[in-house]
């Protein structure tokens, strides 16, 4: 789903507000989830799962092309790990749409 999708889900299941407004409230959400993350901040949102930043070392990487061994500096990576809530959710959805439940 692209963000332009949720704006449209999120409209048509809300009437009584504006597509524009949406895509602002939107757009404010994710921009503050982003300044937290920058901050180094935990974003936990219950029953759907936390956003946290993650830091890689520096390392010795390599050219996939050249095969050439090229310096991979150190940084920051946003890491996703979903509720509990959510990864029941999305199972059940799994299971009734006649996937097998691995076990």
């Amino acid at each position: 789903m692209t963000k332009s999708e949720l704006i449209g889900e999120i409209a048509a299941a809300n009437p009584h507000l504006q597509p524009r407004d949406v895509e602002v409230i939107v757009s404010t959400i994710f921009d503050e989830i982003t300044a937290a993350l920058a901050r180094g901040a935990r974003v936990e949102l219950r029953g759907f799962g936390a956003f946290t930043v993650k830091r890689r070392d520096a390392r010795a990487g390599r050219n996939p092309r050249t095969g050439e061994m090229v310096p991979v500096e150190e940084k920051s990576v946003p890491f996703f790990k979903a509720g509990k809530e959510l990864r029941e959710r999305i199972n059940a959805a799994g299971e009734a749409a006649g996937e097998p439940a691995k076990a």
